[in-house]
C-alpha cells in the first residue's frame, strides 16, 4: 500500500471551532477587516419562511364609577387559548376614521355595557404575539373614562370575546388583572384619581 503525499499548505492556517483569536496570514500580510453584522431580519420559524409582520392599533381603558364613594372600574373576563379565564381591561380595534379616544369609548361601552366620557389619556402599551402565519405587533392606547350611564353586561360585545364583566375597586386591580402592562396602566389611573380627588 502506498501513502499519498499531501501538497504543501498555502495561505493562512485553518481556524478550529472554539478559537477566539483571529486567523493570521503570512508575515507581512495585512489582517482582513472584520465583516459588518448582517442586517436585522424578522425571526425565522424552523421549517418555514419568516412570518409576515402586521401592525395593529387598539384602544380601551378604565371606566370609573365613583357613585358609591370608592372608585371602581369595569373589567371584563375572556377565555385565553388554553381555556383559562383572564380578567383584563376592555379594548378593541379602531374602526374607520375613529380616533383612539373615540374607539376607547365605543369599545368600553360594547364590552362592559357602561358609557363614559374621556377624562385623560393613560398612555400606550405595545406587545408582540403570533397567530397562524402572522407575527403581530399591537399598540393599545388606554384612557381614563368617567362612567356616565349604562349597566354591566357583555351582551353588546359584537365579537363575543367578553364572557363576564364586573366592577372591581381600583385598589384591587393589581391582583385581578392578568397582564402586567395593564396592571401598570391601572396604577397610573389610581395615582391620577388620587390627584383629581
Amino acid at each position: 500500500m502506498s501513502r499519498r503525499s499531501r501538497a504543501p499548505r498555502v495561505g493562512p492556517p485553518a481556524r478550529r471551532v472554539g478559537d477566539n483569536v483571529p486567523a493570521r496570514g503570512r508575515p507581512g500580510e495585512s489582517t482582513p477587516e472584520p465583516r459588518p453584522s448582517p442586517p436585522h431580519r424578522p425571526p425565522v420559524r424552523r421549517g418555514g419562511p419568516p412570518r409576515r409582520i402586521v401592525e395593529e392599533v387598539s384602544a380601551g381603558g378604565l371606566v370609573v364609577d365613583t357613585s358609591d364613594g370608592e372608585p371602581r372600574v369595569a373589567v371584563i373576563a375572556r377565555l385565553n387559548r388554553g381555556g383559562r379565564l383572564e380578567w383584563c381591561l376592555p379594548k378593541g380595534h379602531l374602526e374607520g376614521v375613529e380616533t383612539p379616544a373615540e374607539a376607547a369609548v365605543r369599545e368600553i361601552a360594547e364590552e362592559t355595557g357602561i358609557t363614559g366620557r374621556v377624562v385623560q389619556s393613560l398612555g400606550s402599551i405595545d406587545y408582540w404575539f403570533s397567530v397562524d402565519e402572522l407575527r403581530i405587533h399591537k399598540t393599545v392606547h388606554h384612557f381614563l373614562l368617567e362612567a356616565t350611564g349604562g349597566r354591566l353586561t357583555v351582551e353588546g360585545d359584537p365579537d363575543a370575546e367578553a364572557v363576564d364583566v364586573a366592577w372591581v375597586p381600583v385598589t384591587e386591580l393589581g391582583t385581578r388583572l392578568a397582564f402586567v402592562n395593564e396592571r401598570r396602566i391601572a396604577r397610573a389611573a389610581h395615582s391620577l384619581l388620587a390627584d383629581l380627588a
